[in-house]
């Protein structure tokens, strides 16, 4: 058996729970996991049937996407998985859709502001836009690690979909769903074309700090 195993099947597993509730189509979008005391990843396939995804078909690659383990070719999006893990030491896990709502944002460029206190404390002060590159490009990867330093979860890809992180699978699942919650609401909320309220500053930067003080109690701890 693998030594990355564990890992693979936790992208696996991930990947059919997002599949089965709707969040991942066919072979759209991409999931990623770090290893634990290793410059390296485990990565979904590029263009392979998320349904018919299994252990074995995972990837796993180095920092500098080189691959480590497995035989299939690795998603398109690998470089910008990796300057993330390499910019975050918080993050644990990737989740990369083409969720509707959140993309729908992503098409007019509309960043979503601190609505909730959830959304804050798990998301971060905002979800930003990050400015459009080709998929697959180093362009797009240093878009994306040009923004990302800011310590945020959850950012909108610019013609694309979002990418949002977390210190786990599940925390990045969950932070996925928020995601696609706040937007939702928030294209309703703009659609009355009335001002649209955000939570008091103060409320904002005291779950920001909670975030914060998670972000960095996993980064010490990996």
């Amino acid at each position: 058996m693998s030594e990355y195993q564990t890992y693979k099947e936790e992208v696996v597993n991930t990947c059919h729970t997002l599949l089965e509730r709707g969040y991942l189509k066919a072979t759209e979008g991409n999931i990623s996991t770090r290893i634990k005391s290793r410059d390296a990843f485990a990565i979904t396939p590029s263009n392979y049937d998320y349904a018919k995804m299994q252990a074995d078909d995972i990837c796993i690659l180095d920092y500098e996407v080189k691959p480590v383990e497995g035989t299939m070719k690795p998603s398109i999006e690998s470089s910008m998985h990796s300057a993330v893990y390499q910019t975050r030491a918080d993050v644990h896990c990737i989740i990369h859709t083409h969720q509707p709502y959140a993309s729908a944002l992503a098409l007019i460029k509309m960043p979503i502001p601190a609505l909730f206190d959830e959304q804050v404390r798990f998301l971060g002060r905002s979800v930003d836009i990050i400015p459009y590159a080709p998929s697959g490009t180093g362009f797009l990867k240093n878009a994306v690690k040009s923004k990302v330093g800011n310590n945020n979860n959850a950012f909108i890809l610019q013609n694309h979909g979002v990418l949002v992180f977390g210190v786990t699978m599940e925390q990045a699942i969950h932070n996925m769903a928020l995601l696609e919650k706040c937007a939702l609401t928030y294209l309703l909320a703009i659609m009355t074309e009335k001002k649209v309220s955000k939570i008091p500053l103060p409320i904002r930067e005291i779950a920001f700090a909670k975030l914060r003080s998670d972000e960095k109690k996993f980064a010490e701890i990996n």
